[in-house]
Formats: structure tokens, sequence, C-alpha cells
């Protein structure tokens, strides 16, 4: 595979990944609302050995995760403020990129077999959920690290108030 490359709005900021993502996380938190300013967060998921700062020295804002109480640090650049990835106490072998700050953001696979949707009970009214995704009400585990089973949907869902 040929490295992928990615970074912020300044140009301050580049990294490399060069590998494919070992999942593809759509998160609907009120956390990934709020970090992205959108109704989601596409967050491909990388082994860390497999992504590396290329130029610059990101900034990191450290937040207390209401879903696990862990920390999930967000790195992002003290010029232009761009968010490109986040690293996580609960899960440090992996790192989570802010997708849309790849060169080329539609370069990574986002299918049923490597995607999934998280805290559906956070997605905004209106947000359309595709079918055959795993979806979750919550996280795709549990607090205590346990299998949480998956929801997956025949035909588009369409997220309503109070659901």
């Amino acid at each position: 595979m040929i490295a992928q490359e990615g970074g912020c709005l300044c140009g301050g900021l580049r990294y490399a990944v060069t590998a494919p993502p070992a999942r593809v996380t759509v998160c609907h938190c009120r956390f990934c609302q709020r970090g992205t300013g959108t109704a989601y967060f596409v967050e491909p998921i990388f082994n860390r050995a497999d992504f590396k700062l290329t130029a610059g020295e990101a900034t990191t804002y450290e937040h207390r995760s209401e879903g696990s109480g862990k920390i999930v640090k967000v790195h992002f650049c003290a010029t232009c403020g761009t968010k490109i990835c986040l690293t996580f106490e609960r899960f440090p072998e992996f790192i989570g990129v802010f997708g849309g700050t790849f060169d080329d953001p539609n370069w990574f696979e986002r299918s049923p077999g490597n995607t999934r949707h998280i805290f559906l009970d956070s997605a905004q009214r209106g947000t359309i959920v595709p079918p055959g995704y795993r979806t979750y009400r919550e996280h795709a585990m549990s607090r205590e690290g346990g299998h949480v089973d998956a929801t997956i949907f025949d035909h588009p869902h369409v997220i309503e108030p109070g659901e």
C-alpha cells in the first residue's frame, strides 16, 4: 500500500498512515458531535504503529469520556485548530483519525464489513443509518469491556426523536 497522507488546514501538521484502517467507526455521541461540529464523526481506526506525524507538533486536549470513564486525548493544530486524531486510554494500541483530514478522504473503505455506527441513542434527528451496518445504541463494548450485541437494519433507518 502507498502511504496515505493528511494534515490540518494551515499545513503546519502533516501525517501519514502506512496501512488501511483496522476498522471504521461512525460515532454519533455528543462528544463527537461537539468535537466535529457535525452530526457524527467518521473515524478510521489505525494501529498506532501505522500512523506517523510527519510535520509539526500537535497540541493535546485531555477529556474524560462519559461512556467509559477513561481519558481520550484530542490532538490538534495550535495554529488553525484542526483536530487530526484521537488517542485512547482504553485502547492504547489504536489511534482514531479525523477522516476529513486526509488529502483524499475517500481512499479508505466504508462497508458493512469494516464499519460500525455507535451511540445511536445520541444521534441527531433525521440521521440516516444505512442498511447492513452493525449499529449500537451506545458503545460496541460495555464499560467493563464485554460484548454488546449489534443491531443491523434491513432498510435505511431514520433516527427519530425519543427513539
